[in-house]
């Protein structure tokens, strides 16, 4: 019968059997953002951008369960613009 030490030195070092990854996940812009990530993208205070979206500025869509969202297309022609 093999004692515990023994076994332990027969058995490979785990770290050793993980490998690192190819290459980093690639990050991946979003299509959309919600209104209070918006709002800190642009600097400003979240209810600004509804006034946006009420004078036309930023045409917004529509999540589940009605929740608005400003697509990532409306806030770069608005960074453009500025």
């Amino acid at each position: 019968m093999l004692g515990p030490l023994l076994f332990r030195r027969c058995q490979p070092n785990f770290m050793d059997t993980i490998s690192e990854p190819a290459s980093p996940l690639a990050t991946t812009e979003r299509l959309a953002y919600s209104i209070e990530e918006a709002a800190a993208m642009l600097g400003v205070h979240y209810f600004s951008v509804y006034r946006l979206i009420q004078r036309g500025k930023f045409k917004p869509c529509r999540a589940l369960r009605g929740k608005l969202l400003v697509p990532r297309s409306e806030l770069l022609k608005l960074l453009e613009c500025a």
